[in-house]
């Protein structure tokens, strides 16, 4: 009988050794496969049972062995919908079933994939080499919130970004102690100011101060030599209409000893229509008095914000905007130029756009940046992990299937992260396949040696009734 065993367990031998070679030819065959997870092979020896003083080695089994939790080598691409999971984690995919478009159908199953070379399809679905969808949560663009609970396969439209009306316009800036004006002397006391009640047809001082608010055509010379430019910036209106708002500054008092003591003011004026003659308006007081102490801060309005009235520039009504500058973003301190310091100014608004390109961030976010200089969230991508990766159930195309033995999905990316532009490589060494498969292929010759031997054996048993 131990010769008959002999040949089964050599013939165990060389079956095992088939299946080890088996797994080394996929592993080196998917070499340059992106996302791909070899598979080793590991053996388990099956001893029969006998008394202790006969006890055999036994013959052999072989099984799969998942590497899921080995990294391969993160390759760039430069294809900015392409990403490599850096740590743990699966992309969450599913498969099409029919249909083209809106209409299309998916299996509404979730499979599992390293594989991230994501690439559009005519139909704004990213899918990867493999043919399978990548699934996420939608984000609202104009909220950032993300909508529903569950991933859904992602569907990236290039639907216009609409417009932003300017509610706000950002100001920082710096004006000076003394205006240099087109007309100030500084021998002449007072020169630098607007005086509002002297020169002009029609007062354009704040109404509390008994003026109208607005300069006149007829009064445009004088306001433009009193007063000094504040800079200009574009709004736009709920339709993305783009309209230029153009600041301007005149001093209307000088700070007097007190008490009480009383701050040097200013008056802010927007232009309403350069060209204007006449009885038109030209520019527009905001109507109201601002007003700065003797460091240079502004004491009035409160809280630093500035109101801009309702008017219509160049064909165009703008209404609702509010100058905003921090508090202490607007200042009033010597300036030998005489002229505003803008440092910053800008607004909140935009008009509508349509999506340029699209791009992954560390997060797991699709980030789109449109024409119109927007760059929001689209899309969080979905990522699952799992307390047994390696007993996923693997499937065509680099894709995976929870098993009970895997455990539920964990949502999120935990402590890794999306390298976007990136593609993970096959975790195949080439080097250690091949040294693999030659101890492989000297296994399996010696389990041949062993039946020829047992042969052998066989013949000089038969050969002794001879």
């Amino acid at each position: 009988m131990g010769v008959f065993s002999a040949l089964t367990t050599a013939v165990t031998g060389m079956q095992a050794q088939s299946y080890a070679l088996e797994n080394i030819s996929g592993n080196i065959a998917n070499s340059r496969t992106a996302g791909f997870k070899r598979v080793d092979t590991s053996f388990s020896d099956l001893v029969p049972d006998s008394a202790l003083n006969r006890q055999v080695a036994g013959s052999v089994a072989s099984y799969s062995r998942a590497t899921n939790t080995i990294q391969g080598d993160l390759n760039a691409t430069r294809i900015d919908t392409n990403a490599a999971i850096n740590g743990d984690g699966f992309f969450v995919v599913d498969q099409r079933q029919s249909g083209v478009g809106a209409s299309t159908l998916f299996a509404n199953s979730n499979l599992y994939t390293r594989r991230g070379d994501f690439d559009f399809d005519a139909d704004g679905y990213l899918v990867n080499g493999a043919g399978y969808y990548l699934k996420g949560q939608k984000i609202d663009p104009v909220t950032g919130q993300v909508i529903g609970s569950q991933p859904d396969v992602l569907r990236i439209t290039k639907d216009q970004f609409p417009a932003k009306a300017t509610t706000e316009i950002e100001y920082r800036a710096n004006i000076p102690a003394y205006p240099k004006t087109n007309v100030a002397n500084t021998s002449t006391p007072g020169s630098e100011l607007l005086n509002a009640g002297t020169g002009f047809g029609t007062n354009p001082g704040t109404t509390a101060s008994g003026g109208t608010g607005t300069v006149v055509g007829s009064d445009l010379t004088t306001f433009l030599n009193r007063s000094i430019p504040g800079g200009s910036v574009t709004v736009y209106d709920s339709l993305g209409k783009a309209t230029s708002v153009e600041l301007r500054w005149a001093k209307v008092s000088n700070a007097a000893a007190g008490p009480p003591a009383v701050s040097d003011t200013w008056n802010l004026f927007i232009a309403e229509n350069t060209s204007a003659t006449g009885a038109t308006v030209a520019y527009r007081n905001v109507d109201v008095d601002i007003t700065f102490d003797s460091t240079g801060q502004m004491t009035s309005p409160a809280g630093g914000n500035i109101a801009i009235p309702t008017m219509t520039i160049g064909g165009t009504t703008i209404s609702g905007i509010t100058i905003t500058t921090g508090g202490n973003g607007l200042t009033q301190n010597g300036d030998t130029s005489g002229q505003i310091d803008a440092r910053s100014i800008r607004q909140n608004g935009y008009t509508a756009g349509t999506l340029d390109r699209v791009a992954i961030s560390n997060e797991g976010q699709v980030i789109g940046t449109f024409s119109n200089g927007q760059v929001v969230a689209l899309a969080q991508i979905a990522i699952a992990r799992f307390n047994a990766s390696n007993a996923l159930k693997r499937l065509d195309g680099g894709a995976f299937e929870e098993t009970i033995e895997s455990g539920a999905p964990i949502v999120g990316l935990g402590t890794s992260q999306l390298i976007g532009g990136n593609v993970e490589q096959s975790n195949t060494d080439i080097a250690d396949e091949f040294s693999k498969m030659i101890v492989t292929q000297q296994a399996y010759s010696a389990n041949t040696k062993v039946i020829t031997t047992a042969q052998e054996m066989l013949r000089d048993v038969f050969n002794i009734i001879r």
